[in-house]
């Protein structure tokens, strides 16, 4: 018989009282070790004796009382320290709810941490796509393992000297490339166990020799996985999961040319069944590369453009610097490299020059001249209806806002700095993710990869 719930509890932890009504315990999680001591008992009056520590005992109940962490609970306590005891009294899920970060929204977002491996701190590729917030890191040969808390799980050593991509393909396993050996290799995370290893080759094609992997993309049906060969011959390889083997080619070509360079990026976009690839090749005339669509059932091309040599003559010059495409809207985003304009083509709707350019009076970090903010690398990614771009060491996103009243208003995008001028001086941006609710960023050279969130009073601001 579970008890009245605005009957009054006394639980003795660790030789402290603590006093509460059992609907504070028992509302919020009926299962727990507390829910079950907050049924009568033969105990009578006497208060049920805990043997835990009380001060963290006093985070829990105030968890409990108003599903969050006292302001300061993570300066007095770590996180282990709050999840080993969230764990004790079955209260986990309740913790894990109050310790993630709200939504994120790019343009409140303010860097919180940096995430450091204990050896080779210099990440040389990284994945957050879980929706949990959780980060793995490459790092030299190894793979460091960080849950959803962020606190590091394992550190996983590979037989590669150098891991520089990384998706993940299982909830726990990981398909690997490197720029030093051949072959795209797949580990089981949580075991540190090596799965296996697929390799392209072809006894026909003397060519088709010790090719390494460049980009790696995850769909249900199997993993897309780049090759490139040292005489540049390149492909798209479609790798069956159950078998580690190659179930088609996909895309094969010289590498002769800026045109059929090895795809840099791969993305799957599930709505549409489609994998898009894409390369960008960078000098001091300025950039050149191309974006390429295929379907991998017919193993076509079903839509590509080269930069510069196509689009408008008004944007000549004004070529791609990177690409990525936001899966839920079927949206495919290019980011200009001079103008820093973003560039909007609807995968539905493609054609010769399927582009609508949006530009923005907010100062961004292509008209900014002062330090890393001006030129360099750039680095495009979609995330939530939002696009985060970097150039240098400076990091934007383009936001969708509605204008006018929220029924009738029309979307648009507003370009806003993410981060301050002091953070743009740290180095170059090297690579942008996001996951769950967290953002992540490396930089060139720079041990670590930065944890970025929106703060709890953010919210989205409609423009009348």
């Amino acid at each position: 018989m579970i008890s009245d719930g605005s009957e009054r509890l006394k639980l003795n932890v660790g030789g402290e009282i603590f006093e509460t009504t059992a609907s504070t315990i028992q509302s919020t999680c009926p299962d727990s070790l507390l829910a079950a001591l907050s049924t009568p008992t033969s105990h009578g009056s006497n208060p049920v004796f805990i043997d835990r520590d009380p001060e963290i005992f006093s985070v829990i109940l105030n968890l409990l009382r108003n599903g969050r962490l006292p302001a300061n609970s993570s300066g007095v306590f770590s996180k282990q320290e709050l999840l080993d005891e969230a764990l004790y009294y079955g209260v986990e899920s309740l913790l894990r709810s109050a310790m993630l970060p709200p939504p994120l929204q790019g343009f409140d977002a303010s860097l919180v941490s940096t995430i450091t491996p204990a050896t080779d701190g210099v990440p040389s590729a990284f994945t957050a796509t879980a929706g949990d917030a959780s980060l793995w890191i490459a790092h030299g040969g190894q793979i460091s393992v960080y849950d959803w808390s962020l606190s590091h799980a394992v550190t996983v050593r590979t037989h590669l000297s150098d891991v520089t991509s990384i998706c993940r393909v299982w909830d726990e396993a990981a398909a690997i490339g490197s720029g030093s050996a051949s072959g795209l290799h797949f580990y089981d995370l949580s075991s540190g166990r090596y799965v296996g290893s697929t390799h392209w080759t072809d006894p026909e094609d003397p060519r088709i020799h010790k090719a390494r992997v460049a980009a790696i993309a995850d769909s249900p049906g199997g993993v897309f996985a780049s090759f490139d060969c040292l005489h540049r011959e390149n492909s798209v390889l479609q790798i069956d999961k159950s078998t580690l083997q190659v179930a088609a080619v996909i895309g094969q070509q010289s590498g002769s040319s800026a045109k059929t360079t090895v795809p840099e990026k791969l993305r799957w976009v599930a709505n549409n069944g489609l994998l898009i690839g894409s390369a960008v090749q960078r000098g001091v005339f300025g950039c050149s590369g191309y974006i390429r669509i295929w379907d991998p059932r017919s193993r076509t091309i079903v839509w590509e453009t080269s930069e510069p040599g196509s689009g408008r003559s008004s944007r000549f010059g004004d070529a791609l610097a990177d690409v990525d495409v936001d899966v839920e809207d079927s949206t495919l985003f290019k980011v200009c490299s001079k103008s820093g304009d973003l560039g909007m083509a609807d995968l539905r709707k493609l054609s010769e020059d399927p582009w609508v350019y949006v530009s923005d009076d907010n100062p961004g970090a292509w008209s900014a001249d002062e330090g890393d903010r001006s030129g360099g690398y750039s680095v495009v990614h979609c995330y939530r209806k939002q696009v985060l771009a970097a150039r240098g060491g400076a990091l934007e996103v383009w936001s969708s806002v509605v204008e006018g009243k929220k029924t009738s208003g029309d979307l648009i995008r507003r370009r806003n700095f993410v981060d301050k001028e002091e953070d743009s001086k740290r180095g170059m941006i090297s690579r942008v993710e996001a996951g769950g609710d967290r953002m992540f960023v490396s930089r060139e050279y720079m041990e670590g990869v930065e944890v970025w969130e929106s703060s709890n009073s953010s919210s989205m601001i409609t423009v009348e």
